[in-house]
């Protein structure tokens, strides 16, 4: 599919699978700062059929050329035929909408599947004019949901700065927040506790003190430390919450293997181990300056290990590695317990029916000034 973009010399395309440009093309515009934006990981999800039209994540990223073929502008696209792994709900709003008589599936989704960590959506090519790529890709995204009978298009987890061009295009803006751990320069995990109150501290060195009487051992892995035997039982940990919580899983075995080879600087599992056998794991991934909490599961249960994989280990990574910030996920009060602070998120949606429209943003309206 292509659709004009706003230049004359740009071309815009859809692509149906993201090797249909090149990796190096691609993190050009995506930058090395987001792990969850590469090549590399867009892909696995792709040839592990962990997205596709029977997961109803199917790709049609979108493309932005210049006359030469060069790869200026981009952003992952999926055509939704749910509302799942999306971690910004719009549940009630697909209720509303096909109770009135519309359709609401299939939508369009920009986005980072089964993913809720803040990033780019717009990706631009750095040298390239950033207030024209994201113009181009605004009017472009657009137009080809009202082509294409879509009844909406949502840019989840976006950057601040590209809420105004969307805006500004008929976007309506949505508030979330999520809990981030900022290293304020700490040498170590008691010069973070120090900085708590005594309340926090206290309750802190408890939970920790748990995970040693239990006789566990814990630690983080990465890169070749990571083996096949370290994957077959996370997924077993990974199934049973997914399970549980979803009813259905996302992710397949084979994507984990493919990250593990194709990204293995990136991934980070912190791994709990009772007389040798394997008991729990969080898995992580490791961008520039972030570490980025994602999926978590056990098969024994044991009180706080929960939050020592998730949290705790998260933080003595970040400070032994000097990475600035912890992002450990969707929602979550009791993350400000354990030194984890809120942080706005922002996303963006294009309702093509007017009345609709004007109704899901008195909504908005509203629940921006109870989220703030």
């Amino acid at each position: 599919m292509q659709s004009p973009a706003s230049s004359s010399s740009l071309t815009a395309k859809v692509l149906d699978r993201i090797d249909d440009v090149s990796a190096a093309a691609w993190d050009a515009c995506a930058g090395p700062d987001n792990p969850f934006l590469r090549h590399a990981f867009l892909k696995a999800l792709e040839d592990s059929n962990s997205v596709g039209r029977r997961p109803g994540w199917l790709p049609q990223h979108l493309a932005i050329t210049d006359h030469a073929g060069t790869l200026l502008a981009a952003a992952p696209m999926y055509v939704k035929s749910h509302s799942q792994g999306e971690y910004v709900f719009d549940w009630g709003w697909a209720e509303a909408y096909e109770r009135a008589g519309g359709r609401y599936y299939p939508k369009l989704q920009v986005a980072v599947p089964f993913t809720p960590v803040p990033g780019p959506r717009l990706l631009v090519r750095p040298g390239a004019d950033v207030a024209v790529m994201r113009e181009a890709m605004v009017s472009t995204l657009r137009e080809i949901t009202e082509q294409s009978r879509f009844s909406s298009l949502h840019v989840t987890f976006c950057r601040e700065e590209e809420v105004a061009p969307m805006q500004e295009a008929g976007f309506l803006h949505r508030i979330g927040v999520q809990y981030h751990w900022a290293n304020r320069g700490y040498g170590s995990f008691a010069d973070f506790l120090g900085a708590l109150s005594s309340r926090k501290r206290k309750a802190i060195r408890k939970e920790r003190e748990a995970i040693h009487k239990y006789g566990l051992q814990v630690g983080a892995l990465t890169g070749a430390e990571i083996t096949p035997r370290h994957w077959d039982a996370f997924f077993a940990f990974y199934m049973d919450t997914g399970s549980r919580k979803w009813g259905r899983p996302y992710l397949t075995r084979r994507f984990f293997d493919l990250i593990g080879s194709g990204m293995p600087d990136n991934v980070v599992l912190m791994f709990a181990e009772k007389d040798g056998q394997p008991v729990a794991g969080a898995l992580n991934l490791r961008g520039t300056d972030c570490l980025y909490g994602r999926n978590w599961g056990c098969l024994e249960e044991y009180k706080f290990l929960h939050f020592e994989l998730c949290y705790y280990q998260a933080i003595d990574y970040a400070i032994a590695h000097k990475l600035p910030r912890v992002e450990a996920g969707a929602q979550g009060e009791h993350k400000i317990q354990r030194g984890y602070l809120p942080v706005e998120t922002h996303s963006m949606h294009w309702i093509a029916e007017r009345s609709f429209r004007e109704a899901v943003g008195h909504f908005l309206d509203r629940e921006r000034l109870v989220m703030r």
